[in-house]
């Protein structure tokens, strides 16, 4: 068994070679080659045990990687640094522009897009023969109708579109995952303790409440605390000391409170990001604060890109399943084409929008591996199997067709003027 270290050494440097043959060869952006190259590498390997079953190869690999809890490597450890160093390159002054959009996208479209989802695969599974309880199909609708920030901001470096879409795909991502985990967890307490009752909406307008809304508060006492301290002093080394210190401190408090996390250090990195840099920062630590929680950004996507990739050898995909996980990537593309259609209409009556909004927005939502962590977190149902063989196959297609494929959705949809 290898320890921790060793572990984590070998994910830099498989991260590090992958990137590298990526950079030299294969030219692709550098998440979507690392999961590539990881996927491909994981199928081969199986592959070569199924012909060689005494190799041994694959059987040591998967038992260093089914050491790796991925929930809890995704969600208690990489996601808080990752959705912090996101929240703080993004321009508070385009969310505030756009925040009627983003708010309704982030709340309304995952309530949408998570009873559309649910329903679809109830129906579907059911078409297949397979009979799986509908409150379990919402609780696929809810992990996988969430955004990924991590795979969102990590496109939206690569890909050129208007300000105002680029505030909307941004600040959804990061304030809809947060929202997604409340959900998802409020859902999956009713499957397990209920059955196919329905849905208590009281209850979850109390739970969404205390979780989502005092985490936010959370994250505004923790990030103004942070501003006033580093506002006090001019010494880059310190003051970047205090974003690690604020961004773990924060999302440990609210885990610790039950409440939301992801919400909590999203504002703290909104807040010190815009306010904390114009007011609480000489230019010197803007450069290396920023510059450090770039890096930092870069290393965990990398890693976490090919973490997912490496999952196949440990998870259980079963061949039957193959159809209807086929089936839920147009199920999921259509509900998000209705969950982001219906506030930018409603909006519209007031607001105008970028033509093209809706087609960029529908297919520039990846998923990612928050989907892929609450998938794998499930208990052990005998529906899991089924939800996480869906769950993969939409981030796979997520992450590798729409995201090799949003920069021509965005020169088709979009007024070149506007790029």
């Amino acid at each position: 068994m290898l320890t921790i270290f060793e572990i984590a050494s070998l994910l830099l440097a498989l991260s590090a070679l992958f990137g590298w043959i990526n950079h030299s060869l294969l030219k692709l952006p550098h998440t979507i080659g690392l999961l590539l190259m990881a996927l491909v590498a994981s199928l081969a390997l199986l592959a070569l045990e199924f012909f060689i079953p005494n190799l041994g190869i694959t059987e040591t690999l998967q038992g260093i990687i089914g050491q790796i809890d991925f929930y809890a490597t995704v969600m208690e450890g990489m996601l808080a640094f990752l959705l912090f160093a996101g929240a703080l390159h993004v321009d508070f002054d385009y969310l505030r522009d756009q925040r009627w959009a983003i708010g309704l996208m982030a709340t309304g479209g995952i309530l949408i897009s998570t009873f559309l989802v649910g329903t679809g695969f109830w129906l579907v599974t059911g078409l297949f023969g397979v009979q799986v309880p509908y409150m379990w199909a919402l609780v696929f609708g809810a992990l996988i109708s969430p955004t990924d920030p991590v795979a969102v901001l990590s496109l939206l470096k690569s890909v050129n579109v208007p300000h105002a879409i680029e505030a909307k795909i941004a600040g959804e991502s990061l304030f809809n995952d947060g929202v997604g985990v409340v959900l998802f967890s409020i859902l999956v307490a009713i499957a397990v303790g209920s059955g196919n009752d329905p849905v208590d909406a009281l209850t979850v307008a109390e739970l969404f409440f205390v979780e989502a809304g005092l985490g936010a508060l959370l994250g505004l006492v923790t990030g103004w605390l942070a501003y006033k301290a580093m506002a006090t002093i001019d010494e880059y080394s310190l003051e970047i000391l205090i974003t690690l210190g604020v961004v773990a401190g924060t999302y440990a408090l609210a885990q610790r409170l039950h409440l939301s996390g992801p919400i909590a250090v999203v504002i703290t990195g909104l807040l010190i990001g815009n306010h904390g840099a114009k007011h609480g920062m000489s230019e010197l630590t803007r450069k290396h604060l920023f510059g450090f929680w770039e890096m930092i950004d870069e290393i965990l996507n990398s890693v976490l890109f090919l973490l997912i990739g490496l999952e196949v050898l440990v998870i259980s995909l079963e061949p039957s399943f193959a159809w209807i996980a086929a089936s839920a990537i147009p199920l999921v593309l259509a509900s998000r084409f209705i969950s982001v259609s219906l506030p930018i209409l409603l909006l519209s009556i007031k607001q105008t929008f970028n033509t093209g909004a809706i087609p960029v927005l529908t297919w520039g939502g990846l998923r990612g591996g928050i989907s892929v962590a609450l998938a794998l977190s499930l208990p052990a149902i005998a529906e899991k199997p089924l939800i996480l063989a869906a769950t993969y196959a939409v981030v796979l297609f997520s992450i590798i067709v729409q995201g090799l494929t949003v920069k021509a959705v965005v020169n088709r949809s979009v007024d070149p003027t506007l790029l």
